[in-house]
């Protein structure tokens, strides 16, 4: 079970620094250098990259969702059962990525319906890299909290 454990874990991390990674270069290195193509050799390029990664991203995402169900499913519900902070702070991480599996999805896809998204990738792929970093430090935050905090009664000398 601890290799399973520590597959889940290193798929999860791995996937999570990959997808970050891939989105931080495209926004600050890759599209600035892509700007001072022609136009036409831009669109080139941005067909190829988008082709190559949204297989990159739909296989990030897949990694993501098994990984991180099956860890809060035999890791987080029974270490934290009780603990409202924990879950309510969870529950927040899960909704987000879910926002940040969606932008990604858009941003890589090819349905006409989202191609005005796609026409503004600095807007759309700033916003994605703020809510993953919102959601990798939630979950940054949970990792080191450790478990529920627990209250110690200390007795007190009482006066006769």
């Amino acid at each position: 079970m601890l290799f399973v454990d520590l597959l889940a874990r290193w798929a999860h991390v791995g996937a999570a620094i990959v997808l970050m990674g891939g989105t931080i270069f495209t926004r600050y290195v890759l599209m600035p250098a892509a700007k001072e193509l022609p136009a036409d050799q831009h669109d080139a390029l941005r067909a190829r990259i988008r082709a190559t990664w949204s297989r990159v991203v739909s296989i990030g995402i897949l990694l993501l969702l098994l990984s991180g169900f099956y860890n809060f499913f035999t890791k987080s519900i029974p270490q934290h059962k009780g603990d409202g902070l924990y879950h309510a702070l969870m529950g927040t991480k899960i909704l987000i990525a879910f926002v940040v599996f969606f932008l990604a999805s858009v941003l890589t896809g090819r349905s006409p319906k989202f191609e005005s998204w796609r026409q503004q990738p600095a807007k759309w792929l700033t916003i994605l890299i703020l809510l993953s970093a919102v959601t990798a430090g939630i979950g940054s935050f949970l990792k080191v909290r450790g478990g529920k905090p627990t209250l110690v009664m200390v007795p007190t000398a009482t006066a006769e």
